[in-house]
């Protein structure tokens, strides 16, 4: 009896082990995460935004997941990578490149666990990239988790849908993460809600359309997840701070796994992102997250 006791809790002990190593099968294989810098949930509604509009109806999505303060770009997109809130991961600032505050926890590569650092210990295998139009964002994503991140030249407004197509194409990625600057360079420029800033949204829209055709001609569509998301909003010319056009942000999300659910109202946070798609490739959170994965959207 003792030992077929022993027996037991070994056996349960190794399925632990494994299934803590995420060596269980993921809910989907691919994970395109699209960000938009500075779209704000308020004045989603006074854009035309068709293939972003196509996602929500195909799938799950909030006008109201909150930002964290301040309502920044550094704060956020770190909190959006890495599963937490500024009070653990340490970026304070609108252009924190390493934190200001010591990290509660860092990893291997010195930085907060990320999503992308995560995936990589637990599922190796994985194919991880990035590019972005603000440089600031390797100094986010851990770039030593990533296999490629690349910095687009923003002067050309097609290079960085271009260099996300490329790779789509030739690396078909488990997880990767395109940010665009925009519409934010138009809210501080015009400002936020302006036909200027609305006018960028609709020629976002059309890159959004163009990713998802190179996730089909890459043929990987039926077993992909994409999102479309933000850091944070704004108001008149700028941002920073508590107003609803600010810390309300969008959060779309269809695909694999993914359930057509249409508008939820369950609360989610900046750090909530993090843990959806950790959920999404039956990762195991570090303990030092206290993002959620937002099941309420999950088709499994």
């Amino acid at each position: 009896m003792k030992n077929n006791l022993r027996l037991f809790i070994a056996a349960a002990v190794l399925l632990s082990a494994v299934s803590c190593c995420g060596t269980d099968k993921p809910h989907t294989e691919h994970v395109i995460l699209i960000g938009l810098d500075g779209m704000s949930g308020t004045y989603f509604d006074r854009s035309e935004l068709p293939t972003i509009s196509a996602l929500m109806d195909e799938g799950c999505w909030t006008l109201e997941k909150r930002s964290v303060f301040k309502t920044s770009s550094a704060i956020n997109w770190a909190s959006m990578f890495m599963g937490a809130g500024t009070e653990l991961t340490g970026y304070t600032n609108w252009g924190s490149e390493v934190p200001e505050l010591p990290s509660r926890v860092v990893n291997e590569h010195g930085i907060f666990p990320t999503i992308n650092s995560e995936l990589k210990a637990q599922r190796p295998e994985s194919v991880i990239g990035a590019v972005y139009e603000w440089n600031t964002i390797h100094c986010l994503i851990d770039s030593v988790a990533v296999d490629y991140y690349e910095h687009a030249d923003e002067t050309v407004p097609t290079d960085i849908t271009d260099k996300a197509i490329s790779y789509i194409k030739e690396k078909k990625p488990t997880l990767f993460t395109i940010i665009y600057d925009h519409p934010d360079c138009e809210g501080h420029g015009d400002g936020w809600d302006t036909e200027s800033y609305h006018r960028e949204l609709r020629f976002l829209d059309g890159e959004v359309a163009r990713i998802l055709q190179a996730v089909k001609d890459a043929g990987i569509w039926e077993n992909t997840t994409i999102i479309v998301t933000s850091d944070h909003g704004g108001i008149e010319k700028g941002h920073g701070g508590i107003t609803p056009p600010e810390y309300e942000t969008p959060f779309v999300i269809a695909g694999k796994g993914i359930r057509r659910g249409g508008e939820f109202t369950e609360s989610m946070m900046q750090y909530d992102v993090a843990a959806t798609i950790a959920a999404l490739f039956r990762l195991q959170q570090p303990q030092v997250w206290v993002g959620r994965p937002m099941v309420q959207c999950f088709d499994f």
